[in-house]
């Protein structure tokens, strides 16, 4: 526990600095990041990084995160969009198969191209909320937060029904619900704070369905991990695991504030 709250608050002092100052430099940690949690994908399929698939597949994460102003400068200068970028890199890894004869499969250009959205949908919309505005990357950490300590804690307490042991043996029903319960009063408490410009109604519908969306993030980073037999993506961050340990929930609950047109 020592271990984790010292990793915890290494990376915090290290991090919020640039989420707190945004542009540039936010968007090149996020790069660097994504590159982490890329690397930690490849490494559970046993692909290096450092090969014509990996370094291909980093491109197309690369190209992937391009925030809109990056990419409308790529294309001007190139006369290719973001997604046609993406096609061409994808239909390298294609040729790449054929040329190594199956060595390297069509199963390992899925994965790749699994992993590149993956991670780098996630992160592209890390940029694009913190472009909306921090309060939205406050409010995504208070229910991800929330809803894995209540989770945890609620799970330990009250937890008697196994939600999926297939995937996360410890996982309960009781806990699954308790953190639900948990973010929405949280995020009650965070509207109270900063009053957030939507209606209440739809604030809650947004917060149950975001809590229910960050724990399957985390089941689906634990059904990948179990697949390939690993406990933890990688071991940058001591007492805590990986990057894709850290950012799970967050993969898929910061999309989803687009998707549901919460964030403009």
């Amino acid at each position: 526990m020592k271990t984790r709250i010292i990793t915890a608050v290494i990376a915090a002092l290290l991090f919020v600095p640039f989420v707190i100052y945004g542009g540039v430099p936010l968007a090149v940690l996020i790069y660097v990041i994504a590159a982490i949690g890329f690397f930690e994908m490849l490494k559970m399929r046993n692909l290096s990084l450092f090969s014509v698939p990996g370094i291909l597949g980093l491109l197309a994460l690369f190209t992937m995160l391009m925030p809109e102003q990056w990419s409308t400068a790529v294309e001007q200068a190139t006369s290719y969009s973001k997604l046609e970028w993406l096609m061409i890199l994808v239909a390298l890894l294609l040729i790449y198969v054929v040329l190594k004869k199956n060595k390297f499969t069509f199963d390992d250009v899925g994965f790749l191209i699994a992993s590149v959205f993956y991670v780098g949908v996630g992160f592209f919309y890390f940029m694009q909320t913190r472009d909306a505005g921090i309060v939205y990357i406050v409010f995504a950490l208070v229910i991800v937060w929330t809803t894995d300590s209540g989770a945890y804690f609620i799970g330990r307490k009250l937890g008697k029904h196994k939600l999926w042991p297939e995937i996360s043996p410890k996982k309960t029903v009781e806990g699954f619900v308790g953190g639900i319960v948990i973010a929405v009063i949280a995020t009650v408490v965070f509207q109270w704070i900063v009053d957030l410009d939507v209606s209440w109604a739809i604030l809650l519908i947004v917060a149950v369905i975001a809590s229910v969306v960050g724990q399957l993030g985390d089941l689906v980073e634990s059904a990948i991990k179990r697949h390939y037999g690993v406990k933890d993506s990688g071991k940058i961050l001591p007492g805590h695991g990986g990057i894709l340990d850290r950012f799970d929930s967050l993969l898929f609950v910061l999309p989803l504030l687009h998707f549901l047109h919460f964030i403009g």
